[in-house]
């Protein structure tokens, strides 16, 4: 259009479009135009339009509660399908890194796994060693949630320490007795119970160790101590539960996986072993 008709709407009525005939008509044939107000500028996120809205936290609120009470909040609205909704800025970044953290945890109990598989050469024992991981996560969580405290990032990188030390007390109960086993030809019952027995001291030894150096953080001492004291929570919480019972359990675990290995191994020998044709 030329400048001078880009100055009043009524240039709007030498507009032409063309019709499915293939003809041209005027704009004002098939459109109304209107004065009305209008905003300025129409802010756009990518390619639609967009409003933000802020919000704040009030003292005592995470921001994982905030983000749940402004769900809610949205469901309660019923906005049309038409109208999209997301969460940008720290919100946003919160909630990516929960879900990496959670992938994280996955992927490094995986390699756990892999690693003492070659470690054993066998495919059943790491299971054994894995086995007091649940007590401790069950601990962990159960500590946060007696004290009124979120599984924020500092109690995420509690767990990945306290993954570090039950694995550590099962595998020196299990390389015990697996060596017995193979070198010395003892029974399983017997290889895990002497295991047991001599392992016992330092077991005990590096946990209260683990769990005093964790203890003034989850007591909240010390500047900033209210950021991390979810992550010495976590550690002390999950240590005390998973000691008790994986001296207990894992040992059970041992010979019922040694006794399941055991009955593959003879059911591969009966398989791969030739048949003579008279």
């Amino acid at each position: 259009m030329k400048p001078d008709d880009k100055r009043s709407p009524s240039a709007l009525e030498k507009l032409y479009i063309r019709s499915t005939a293939g003809q041209l008509v005027p704009l004002a044939a098939v459109a109304r135009v209107t004065r009305t107000v209008g905003p300025l500028s129409v802010n756009h996120f990518g390619q639609l339009p967009a409003a933000t809205i802020s919000f704040n936290l009030q003292p005592g609120f995470s921001l994982g509660e905030a983000a749940n009470s402004v769900n809610a909040a949205i469901r309660e609205l019923r906005i049309p399908v038409s109208v999209t909704t997301s969460f940008q800025g720290t919100v946003k970044e919160f909630q990516e890194s929960f879900a990496n953290l959670s992938v994280l945890l996955i992927v490094a109990i995986l390699v756990i796994y892999i690693v003492l598989g070659v470690l054993y050469e066998s495919f059943i024992h790491p299971i054994t060693i894995l086995s007091g991981l649940p007590s401790a996560v069950f601990g962990a969580l159960l500590t946060l949630v007696l004290f009124h405290k979120q599984l924020d990032l500092f109690a995420f990188v509690g767990l990945i320490m306290l993954f570090g030390v039950v694995k550590k007390n099962a595998i020196m109960m299990i390389d015990f007795a697996i060596e017995a086993q193979r070198v010395e030809g003892k029974s399983p019952a017997e290889a895990i119970y002497q295991g047991c027995i001599l392992r016992f001291r330092p077991i005990m030894m590096t946990t209260m160790a683990a769990l005093l150096g964790t203890l003034p953080i989850a007591l909240g001492y010390g500047e900033g101590a209210d950021a991390r004291q979810p992550l010495g929570l976590a550690v002390v919480g999950g240590l005390l539960v998973s000691q008790f019972l994986t001296l207990y359990i894992t040992p059970v675990i041992y010979l019922y996986l040694e006794g399941l290995q055991r009955r593959l191994q003879r059911k591969k020998v009966l398989v791969e072993e030739p048949t003579l044709v008279s």
